[in-house]
């Protein structure tokens, strides 16, 4: 490893990857300093998406012998806004957030946070899949390292990443539903949320103007939003739209720098770049459930939806 002065200053782009997530994972870093580059990558067997994302930055620090001025750059919120807004709460309060839950992910923010400690470090959010060279160079090398199965470029010692633990996660059924009264129309969305051993709770909203389909999408966001930890969740939708690509195209649209394989931009980009974003660290299952089944918790959700969208119509009307 090449050596340092103090004060050396270093251009970091770091990016990880996971397919499906959880599942199979990989992250790469590039580290810029003067004429030189190192490029680093890692994988993990078992892991998520946020977990290569923290475990990108760690390892491109960790890989920094001597003290440095850094620009590091991540296409993850999650990254970027833990370490800069909401870290020092978590500390305060002992590695709980506001709600007492203890913070996902602990173990790798502590690692960061150690790292980052060493060094002055300016965080910056990158577009992610936006023509960025380096920062598309560090998705590349993610990418390689997942689809490598482990096979990856050995990480300094000190840089060691401990695994996740291995806690059993909360259970929760969501189960999302929607109505808009036009194409668009007034709208509204319902999700009705059930934990084993809990009463059933709803989280709902109304749209002014929306469509079906965007309202179906901002079902599952809603949902996702209210989860206070990681959950391995069952997701119920009575969306064709939302099922198909959840499961099939999400994935590919990320990587197509959200265009659809025929190169046209993604329908609703920005919500399912927030559905990407929420999916977070759960472990989510799929499930498709026509509208018309009688399932106590479906129908609960298309009431509630429906009572949103009148709302909106009525204040329209008003």
């Amino acid at each position: 490893m090449t050596e340092f002065t103090a004060n050396d200053s270093v251009q970091i782009y770091t990016d990880g990857a996971c397919d499906p997530n959880p599942g199979p994972g990989g992250w790469g870093a590039v580290l810029i300093y003067g004429l030189k580059t190192l490029e680093l990558s890692g994988a993990d067997a078992a892991t998520t998406n946020n977990r290569m994302e923290l475990t990108a930055a760690i390892q491109a620090l960790s890989a920094l012998k001597r003290p440095c001025s850094i620009t590091l750059h991540t296409d993850s919120r999650y990254l970027q806004r833990g370490i800069s807004e909401w870290i020092p709460s978590w500390k305060r309060h002992n590695w709980h957030k506001a709600n007492g839950q203890p913070v996902e992910n602990q173990d790798l923010w502590q690692a960061l946070d150690s790292q980052v400690n060493r060094h002055q470090v300016e965080w910056r959010w990158v577009k992610g899949h936006h023509g960025h060279l380096l920062n598309e160079r560090a998705d590349q090398l993610a990418t390689e390292a997942r689809l490598k199965g482990g096979r990856q470029r050995p990480a300094p010692s000190s840089a060691k990443v401990m695994p996740a633990p291995a806690t059993a996660l909360p259970q929760v059924a969501v189960y999302c539903r929607a109505c808009a009264l036009g194409v668009p129309g007034p709208a509204g969305y319902a999700a009705t949320l059930v934990m084993p051993g809990d009463k059933a709770s709803t989280v709902s909203g109304g749209w002014s103007l929306a469509s079906s389909n965007a309202m179906e999408l901002w079902a599952a966001i809603a949902g996702l939003r209210s989860l206070k930890q990681r959950s391995k969740v069952t997701l119920f939708t009575s969306s064709k739209y939302v099922y198909d690509n959840a499961t099939k195209r999400l994935v590919e649209w990320e990587h197509n720098r959200w265009h659809t394989k025929d190169g046209q931009p993604v329908k609703n980009q920005e919500m399912w770049r927030e559905l990407a974003i929420v999916l977070g660290d759960h472990d989510i299952t799929w499930r498709y459930m026509p509208g018309d089944t009688a399932d106590e918790f479906s129908q609960r959700a298309a009431r509630v939806a429906r009572q949103e969208a009148e709302r909106q119509a009525g204040q329209r009307t008003s």
